[in-house]
Formats: C-alpha cells, sequence, structure tokens
C-alpha cells in the first residue's frame, strides 16, 4: 500500500496532462486514498496492457527490460514516476511494447555489462524525456534548425495546425512543478497526428532501430508551446539559456579544442532503484 505517500495534486486542466486525464485523474484518485501504484493502474488499464506488479517482483539476477518482456508485467514502486510510466504503458501500448522487445533483444545479445549501446541508450532517451512533434513543415523546419524566432513568433499562427504529444514519463513528472527549462526530446512528425492513438500508431510504423540509433531528437522547451506559459512575449523567447541556438556546422564537441557538451535545459532523468535501463 502507498498510505505514507504523499500523492501531488495535478492540474488535469493543464495543456500537458489535459491528453492523460482520462487514465491519469482517476489513477491518481485511487493513489490518494491509499491505493498502491500496481492496484491503482491495474483498475484503470485498458484490455491488451501489461499487468502492473509491485518492485518485489523482479528477480535480482533479471535486468528490468528482460522482466517486463518475459512475464508481460511491469514492476511499478509507489512514487509519480512510476505511475506516469504505467500511465504511458496504457496510451501508447504498441509503442512501448515495441520499444521493449529492441531492449529485450539488445540484452539477450550483448549482456548488460557496460554501457547500454546506441539503441537501448536512444530508447531511454526518449521513454523518459520524449515527445512527438506533429505540425507543418515550416514549424518542423525551425525547430530542427532551432530558430526559435520563426518557431514561436514568426510562424506562430501555423501552431494552429500543430500538436505536441508528450511520451517521456519522466518529462511529464517534472511538468508537475513547470518551469521553464524543461526540454523534450522531439521527433518531427507529418502534420495531422489528432490524439494519441494515432501518434502510437506514427510510431510503431515510422521507429526502427536504425533510426533510433542515431538519435533523431531536437530539443524542445515544452513550455514554448503558445498557451503553456502565461506570458509568452519576446523576451521570454530570447532566453538563450533556454532556448539555445543551434551549434555551428563544424562544431566539434570531442576534438579537444572546444569543452564538453552540456546538455544544458536538457534534462533526462535515470529511474532510480531500478536495474539497467528506462522504466
Amino acid at each position: 500500500m502507498s498510505l505514507s505517500t504523499p500523492w501531488p495534486s495535478l492540474d488535469w486542466q493543464a495543456p500537458w496532462f489535459a491528453p492523460w486525464r482520462g487514465i491519469g485523474e482517476p489513477a491518481l484518485a485511487a493513489l490518494a486514498g491509499g491505493a498502491s501504484v500496481p492496484d491503482a493502474m491495474n483498475a484503470v488499464a485498458p484490455a491488451g496492457v501489461p499487468r502492473f506488479v509491485s518492485p518485489d517482483a523482479l528477480p535480482p539476477d533479471q535486468a528490468y527490460e528482460s522482466f517486463v518482456h518475459d512475464s508481460r508485467s511491469v514492476p511499478s514502486r509507489d512514487n509519480l514516476h512510476d505511475c506516469f510510466n504505467a500511465i504511458v504503458w496504457c496510451l501508447y501500448p504498441d509503442t512501448k511494447r515495441q520499444l521493449n522487445r529492441w531492449q529485450a533483444a539488445a540484452i539477450a545479445r550483448d549482456g548488460i555489462a557496460g554501457r547500454r549501446g546506441p539503441l537501448r541508450d536512444a530508447i531511454t532517451l526518449f521513454d523518459e524525456n520524449g515527445a512527438v512533434f506533429s505540425a507543418p513543415p515550416v514549424l518542423l523546419d525551425a525547430l530542427r534548425s532551432r530558430d526559435w524566432r520563426a518557431l514561436f513568433i514568426t510562424h506562430r499562427q501555423a501552431w494552429q495546425q500543430a500538436r505536441l504529444w508528450l511520451f517521456g514519463h519522466a518529462l511529464v513528472e517534472k511538468l508537475a512543478a513547470p518551469r521553464k527549462d524543461i526540454t523534450a526530446h522531439v521527433l518531427c512528425a507529418q502534420q495531422g497526428l489528432a490524439d494519441i492513438a494515432q501518434t502510437d500508431a506514427w510510431l510503431l510504423s515510422t521507429l526502427d532501430e536504425t533510426l533510433l540509433s542515431a538519435k533523431p531528437f531536437s530539443p524542445l522547451p515544452v513550455l514554448g508551446v503558445p498557451g503553456w506559459w502565461p506570458v509568452q512575449d519576446e523576451a521570454f523567447y530570447d532566453d538563450a539559456k533556454v532556448f539555445r541556438p543551434a551549434r555551428p556546422a563544424n562544431f566539434s564537441p570531442y576534438d579537444g579544442s572546444h569543452p564538453q557538451p552540456s546538455q544544458g535545459s536538457i534534462k533526462t532523468t535515470t529511474p532510480a532503484n531500478l536495474r539497467n535501463g528506462a522504466a
């Protein structure tokens, strides 16, 4: 039971939480009433989603991803991070299964010692902090080039045809206490993904191991999305500590002549106390 866990009161009308409300609001209400994360999430999960189980179900000698794949169950602690991970399983079941299949296969092939490798590293990054930006080409081009003025000011009207679909559970967890520098690792998609189900189908049909291993992500400070922050004037977007310019094309951070690159506002959260990778 999670009787001692202080569960936050979330604003489900916030634009980042609203698409998750149907699953998330009743789950958080159950948690506030004393249910565990596995019990609360199993009560609201749609058919076909893996069972959520106590973290004690994970054998000490088995990788987390392998256990999820083999048992079709997801060890979940009584915290907001694992609750949001469970919600993602409910909203994006096909993509989560595919990412887990690739992780489990990589572990079976390479083991868990040493570095994760490019594929597992990219999966962890997207699983924790990813989002999908479905938008007209003019916005996608501006994002890829980090032309923040074009993205948020010059072509602001084009956002009426754009949607940002959040996927990473650590990303959404951070938005429980929103701050300006929260930044997603974004995959760019064609215009017209109208809901999460379509986004799940797009991810399943688009992603492959080669594409993911290349980390085709663009950084997007999510509270720059029109309407996601109370005051979004030019001074807001001129903050170069958050809306960072693109590096020069010839920038090579590892050639010894430049400082080691900083992830800056792109923050990644690794699940604590769960072994070997993404939650």
